[in-house]
């Protein structure tokens, strides 16, 4: 018989160091930058504005907190036709914008193939250039003797527009139309790049699906694409109007007297009358009304966990 050998004893398996317990406090301190930067360049500067708002005096004789909240009544007392404006000229500009940047969202994310990416970078293109100078461009655009205005007038839709209070007989500079395309124009890929997200992120089988259940193109558009796109309709209309509504270049360098936003007033305001209790009160008076009615829209679009 063969003699049976007794196995080595096995070696002690290594002790296991116990896990290292991580900080409590680490995500707060990758939190502190961020909270840091808010509060300097965002909390503090409101701060400061507010107590500006009610304050009283003048250049001269400086200005002293005296909680005079009057200065509100009477800033919207004064400058609501340029609220109403802003409003109007914001809202327009957003629609606008949703009508071209739709289509063109959906052709990237559906049908541009081998041509996405060139089609995007278009679309970011006038990022790298400044927004003056983007503006500034418009006025050659848009110009007397330019050949925008020479078609429109071939076509008669400047008489048109001109009964709509849109133009100002036959030109188009310094009226609520060219303020209201500076506006399309300049914040159209803040529509389209949400918009191609949310188009992007919709998964191609439901289409497949809609088609085998017979549905027509329109019919799968309207019960499938639009619905799961409405995260991007509601960004891309908040990215657009939120901006468009403070902005005050485009109806400085395309507009006229009568087509002031309210930022030009708040612009005059501080630098040209240096009443700055009116400048910061109509600044929270836009700031307030712009939150009413985000809260409101984004309510009524259903989207508040989307968003």
């Amino acid at each position: 018989m063969a003699a049976v050998t007794e196995a080595p004893p096995l070696a002690p398996a290594p002790e296991k160091k116990p896990p290292r317990k991580r900080g409590r406090f680490t995500p707060y301190w990758l939190l502190l930058p961020g909270i840091l930067w808010l509060l300097i360049f965002f909390a503090a500067p409101m701060i400061y504005q507010a107590s500006t708002s009610v304050q009283t005096g003048s250049l001269e004789e400086g200005y002293k907190v005296t909680w005079h909240f009057a200065t509100y009544w009477d800033a919207l007392s004064s400058y609501w036709p340029q609220f109403l404006r802003s409003v109007f000229y914001a809202a327009s500009a957003t629609v606008l914008c949703l009508l071209l940047g739709y289509p063109l969202a959906y052709l990237i994310a559906f049908r541009a193939g081998r041509w996405r990416n060139l089609i995007m970078i278009l679309v970011i293109a006038p990022f790298f250039t400044s927004f003056l100078i983007r503006t500034l461009a418009w006025k050659t655009i848009l110009a007397d003797n330019g050949p925008v205005v020479h078609t429109l007038n071939s076509l008669h839709i400047l008489s048109l527009t001109d009964w709509l209070g849109w133009t100002a007989g036959d030109r188009v500079l310094a009226t609520p139309l060219a303020v209201v395309c500076g506006l399309t124009y300049n914040f159209l890929p803040f529509m389209i790049l949400p918009l191609y997200t949310s188009l992007e992120r919709i998964d191609g089988r439901l289409h497949e699906a809609a088609g085998d259940l017979y549905a027509k193109p329109f019919t799968t558009f309207r019960k499938v694409t639009f619905p799961l796109s409405m995260p991007g309709v509601v960004s891309g209309t908040l990215l657009t109007f939120i901006p468009a509504a403070g902005d005050y270049v485009n109806a400085e360098l395309l507009g006229s007297t009568d087509t002031r936003m309210v930022g030009n007033v708040i612009q005059a305001q501080f630098l040209r009358v240096l009443d700055y209790p009116t400048a910061a009160a109509l600044s929270f008076i836009l700031m307030a009304a712009i939150l009413l009615m985000v809260t409101f829209y984004i309510r009524r679009s259903g989207t508040e966990d989307l968003v």
